[in-house]
């Protein structure tokens, strides 16, 4: 691009970001109209064309009409921009010299472009329209310059390129997406005999052993240079150890053998795996299309947290762990939203949450109020870790059932939280801790929790953050979690989390990962979006 077009498309982009307490609200989505995008270039019917020079059509219109066609490579549908409609108009209806029906024609393709746009800078649906608290500030953008810098444009698909969000694993989706589109031309690929009992395990004869190879090796599972065994009917130690692979990027329990949901996923249509990886560049472009610090990313139904340590999402930089996310149930879904990250607490109490209190404990408590001693459970009156201590009596067991006293639990070996949380203020009361229950993290699905995010390693994550401040090494941090009373830390600039939902991810290995739609978000996202293209 040359210097004077990336002063144009700067200017597109770069205007005012709205400052946090205005990004906060739950606004409409920062991107004007279609037509009032437009409005400013058509006010009158002698104003210059945008997609012409004298009566012909620019190469600008015709190569911006190709990526409109070729749309469905970004994750978008072409019939959304009336794609095809307009390329048989460009070829059929433009050699007449009518004044009107050229303008009309600029008109309909500056709509299309300008809608093109604002859905590659932040979605086709914004967040808030599938029940997700993520408004996420986004640059300004201002369509009608950014439809000018494209109509100047001598490498129009690097303009558009720059609309999109900046991240490696953004492109790393767009090119897994462009390799599942081509697997999906031969929908026999996924057609596998049925299973002939419960599991097929190596060694055993499967009809579908030929099949199951010719899938593999097209999914990427099975290496190219592992010669096929003498008999097609033989599910050997070689496919036996692709399907191990192939479990693995499912998120699934790794056995090598061909169970009923090994043989489900083997047999999902390659279309659906499509769709998926575009739910997961619409989810991308919600985000800030450029990080301003290294944020933390938790993705749900992949149970998994990153830590970044530089705003660049290289994998090697990242510190990665398992975690425990909310149950599947509605009312214990981990919530998709953002927050920034300021307080580590060592060594935590945890404050029951009035839901767990009355629908868990208080059965328990009014059976034996000694339950609460015997686990560690303190009634308490007042906010904050020094809260005035109270007898179990049945009157402040009453007045703890009527939420004019709380719960809490003291630090150490049995609290819930384990040895550390992590604050980020929002309104969901979510939030980042440890746990007693480290067992869980052996399992592949891991929807355990009332909806916080349980963390394999807490403090690894705190070791991670303080990691610029020399007072509190490892050893600091140890030493703080065994001693008698919390420890708040106060982080010196806050740290953005983002706790996303994707159900596929591509990584810089070569990999495509998908993971089970838990909360049902993907159909939501899904009725969303056909809702879009009726508008």
């Amino acid at each position: 691009m040359n210097e004077s077009l990336r002063k144009i498309f700067a200017i597109a982009l770069v205007a005012a970001i709205p400052v946090a307490a205005v990004a906060q609200k739950r606004t409409a989505r920062p991107v004007p109209s279609w037509q009032v995008a437009i409005d400013g270039l058509y006010t009158t019917t002698d104003a210059p064309l945008v997609w012409f020079r004298g009566d012909r059509p620019t190469a600008s219109a015709q190569a911006v009409i190709q990526e409109l066609l070729a749309a469905e490579d970004r994750g978008l549908d072409p019939a959304d921009y009336a794609a095809s409609t307009l390329i048989a108009e460009l070829t059929t209806n433009l050699t007449a010299t009518d004044p009107a029906a050229r303008r009309a024609f600029d008109l309909r393709l500056s709509t299309a472009v300008a809608h093109f746009v604002a859905d590659l800078h932040a979605g086709r649906v914004a967040p808030r329209d599938v029940g997700h608290d993520l408004d996420a500030p986004h640059s300004s953008l201002d369509l009608k310059v950014a439809l000018m810098a494209l109509a100047g444009a001598r490498d129009l698909k690097t303009v558009l390129d720059d609309f999109e969000p900046s991240f490696y694993h953004y492109d790393l989706l767009k090119s897994a997406l462009r390799r599942y589109r081509e697997l999906t031309l031969d929908p026999t690929l996924t057609a596998l005999p049925p299973l002939p009992k419960r599991t097929v395990r190596p060694g055993e004869a499967y009809a579908g052993a030929a099949a199951l190879r010719r899938l593999l090796l097209a999914l990427g599972d099975l290496p190219t240079t592992v010669a096929a065994p003498a008999e097609d009917l033989l599910f050997d130690a070689e496919l036996s150890k692709a399907l191990e692979k192939f479990q693995d990027r499912h998120g699934m329990a790794i056995d090598g053998a061909l169970g009923p949901t090994t043989f489900r996923l083997l047999t999902t249509p390659l279309v659906k795996r499509v769709r998926q990886l575009e739910y997961s560049l619409e989810r991308a472009r919600w985000l800030p299309p450029q990080l301003e610090s290294p944020p933390i990313l938790v993705n749900i139904p992949q149970f998994r947290l990153f830590a970044f340590s530089t705003t660049s999402d290289r994998e090697a930089s990242l510190l990665q762990m398992k975690v425990v996310v909310g149950k599947i149930f509605p009312r214990n879904n981990t919530p998709v939203f953002a927050a920034d990250l300021r307080t580590i607490v060592l060594r935590p109490y945890w404050d029951v949450p009035r839901t767990i209190l009355l629908n868990e404990f208080m059965p328990r408590i009014y059976a034996n109020p000694s339950w609460l001693a015997a686990n560690s459970f303190e009634i308490v009156a007042g906010e904050g870790d020094d809260g005035r201590v109270l007898a179990a009596t049945p009157d402040n067991i009453a007045e703890l059932a009527a939420g004019r006293l709380r719960l809490r639990q003291k630090p150490g070996g049995s609290n819930a939280l384990g040895v550390a949380k992590f604050l980020f203020p929002n309104r969901h009361n979510v939030y980042l801790h440890g746990t007693t229950a480290q067992g869980l993290f052996a399992e592949p699905r891991r929807a355990f929790s009332h909806g916080c995010v349980r963390l394999e390693d807490p403090l690894k994550l705190a070791e991670f953050l303080l990691r610029n401040d020399p007072t509190w090494n490892r050893a600091a941090i140890e030493a703080a979690v065994a001693g008698t009373t919390p420890q708040r830390i106060n982080l010196p600039a806050p740290v953005r989390v983002f706790i996303m939902y994707a159900t596929s991810i591509a990584t810089e290995a070569g990999n495509v990962l998908f993971f089970e739609d838990i909360y049902n978000h993907d159909a939501k996202l899904a009725a969303a979006l056909g809702k879009h293209q009726q508008r």
